[in-house]
């Protein structure tokens, strides 16, 4: 901290520089957890360094994706728990990245606030340090904004940005895909980072009970079911790219089956995914009943307890399933792939 860097001009405006300068200290424990390589950079330069490793990719293609949380941080601001939102956020960014094959190797977050309280920030970035690990790539910088009068106080927004790095060789080709080829599902963790605003409607949440416990959700608090983070599917995808050749990868995120399945199915072929085979999480039935949503509606917003959809060749779907399984998913098998003009069918 540069002890002369201070304005009290500036703070009397609404923003603390040394505020941000105390949040940096506190976040430094957790960015150094994400370190793969042991280097430990000073935190706050002008831009975040990672030293590129392509020695076993001939020709490496740079894969990124960016992406935020979502109201479901108004889910944190009601709870006033601030450590698991960094999770989705960089859940939010790798998970597309590995849809394209693609190993993801830094991430950088942007957290704008109404006020810079260190402590909370610091537990944001404790999230998002986690979300980094669990995903095996390097937190290597980002930005934290004051903004008065933009945000309440209270309040915050999340964002982040991610680069991953595949082989071209090995970047997926939907084009491969044919008839008879198998939909593997692996399950989400719960709404994950989409569908909130119908979600705090159906539920009112400013004014539920959040905490007490709900016998449909096995025990568990709405609140707690709702701010469950999401899923990261990184390191069970990345093995399973070494040993099967995958077809076609979804996130199943905003806009659900409907909207994201067919990202990966090339033109003449659809999604024929059998309703009963899919595994939907308890939290999906008490939003459907809660808010008399109908069945298509959930099935076009929310991810139904399959977080993630993954397209291999009949003859290969049963290994793709054990190598799933040893790298500690649930997979299980949903559909499979028709001659079709309609993208997604669900019967």
């Amino acid at each position: 901290m540069n002890n002369k860097s201070q304005s009290e001009s500036y703070k009397a405006a609404g923003v603390d520089i040394t505020a941000g300068y105390r949040a940096v200290e506190l976040m430094k424990k957790h960015i150094a957890r994400t370190m793969i390589n042991g280097r430990s950079d000073d935190i706050g330069g002008f831009g975040g360094l990672f030293e590129l490793d392509v020695t076993d990719m001939p020709h490496p293609v740079l894969v990124s994706g960016t992406d935020g949380v979502g109201t479901k941080l108004k889910m944190a601001f009601i709870m006033d728990k601030h450590d698991t939102v960094g999770i989705d956020c960089v859940a939010m960014c790798v998970n597309d990245i590995i849809c394209c094959g693609a190993k993801p190797l830094f991430f950088l977050d942007y957290i704008a606030c109404g006020k810079n309280y260190p402590e909370k920030i610091a537990q944001i970035v404790s999230g998002i340090a986690e979300g980094c690990v669990q995903a095996g790539c390097e937190l290597i910088g980002g930005e934290t904004a004051e903004m008065p009068g933009f945000y309440s106080e209270d309040e915050y927004d999340l964002a982040g940005f991610s680069v991953g790095a595949v082989d071209k060789a090995r970047v997926l080709d939907k084009t491969k895909m044919k008839e008879g080829d198998v939909i593997i599902a692996l399950p989400s963790s719960g709404v994950h980072s989409n569908g909130f605003s119908l979600v705090r409607k159906i539920f009112d949440v400013e004014k539920a009970d959040l905490t007490s416990p709900v016998e449909e959700l096995g025990g568990r608090s709405l609140g707690e079911a709702l701010l469950t983070p999401t899923k990261i599917y990184v390191k069970p995808m990345l093995a399973l790219f070494k040993e099967v050749e995958v077809k076609g990868v979804s996130h199943i995120t905003g806009g659900g089956f409907y909207e994201n399945i067919p990202r990966s199915i090339p033109d003449g072929l659809g999604a024929s995914i059998e309703k009963a085979a899919v595994k939907v999480l308890p939290i999906f039935n008490l939003i459907a009943k809660a808010g008399n949503v109908p069945e298509h509606d959930m099935f076009n917003t929310f991810n139904m307890g399959v977080g993630m959809s993954v397209i291999v060749a009949a003859e290969d779907a049963e290994k793709a399933v054990q190598v799933l399984k040893d790298a500690g998913e649930e997979p299980y098998i949903i559909g499979k792939i028709v001659r079709s003009d309609d993208k997604v069918t669900i019967w």
